[in-house]
């Protein structure tokens, strides 16, 4: 029989990340799914005409949601402490403007190896089945004989 193991505490994980705390970004941890959200704030607003959220913080958003996934599956129980998935490449599809309001996202490991996984994100607002943008990307795991992660 496996040991359980502890979940991960990811938004003391987002408190780590300098950028994810500039982005408002926190998880909503309930079993075993995360939820991330990125609570609107005017600084995230890249066109005031609309107004519109800018596409690097949407951009942004989408890579953390999936690292936020990955730590949550990988990591046993600090995840802070955890050396954090790398970013190999990350392809963006912007469906829609995203308004000034507060952003949701999920993401799935669709494919893990030993050392590389491959994740899709969803970012969304109002409602789940209208995404705002949605992400697939390549992440470095650490290497197994590297517990450093480095």
């Amino acid at each position: 029989m496996s040991e359980k193991k502890t979940p991960p505490d990811i938004n003391a994980l987002m408190q780590a990340i300098p950028y994810a705390r500039f982005l408002g970004i926190t998880v909503d941890q309930r079993g075993n799914e995360i939820t991330t959200v990125m609570h609107f704030k005017e600084e995230l607003i890249g066109n005031p005409v609309l107004p519109a959220l800018h596409g690097g913080t949407i951009g942004a958003f989408l890579e953390t949601t999936a690292i936020a996934q990955l730590a949550f599956e990988f990591s046993e129980g600090d995840a802070a402490g955890s050396a954090l998935p790398k970013p190999i490449g990350l392809t963006i599809d912007y469906l829609r403007s995203g308004k000034p309001v507060d952003t949701y996202g999920r993401a799935e490991i669709t494919k893990q190896g030993r050392r590389v996984a491959t994740v899709r994100a969803e970012a969304w607002q109002d409602d789940r089945s209208r995404p705002i943008a949605a992400a697939h990307g390549h992440f470095l795991l650490k290497p197994a004989d590297d517990p450093a992660g480095s």
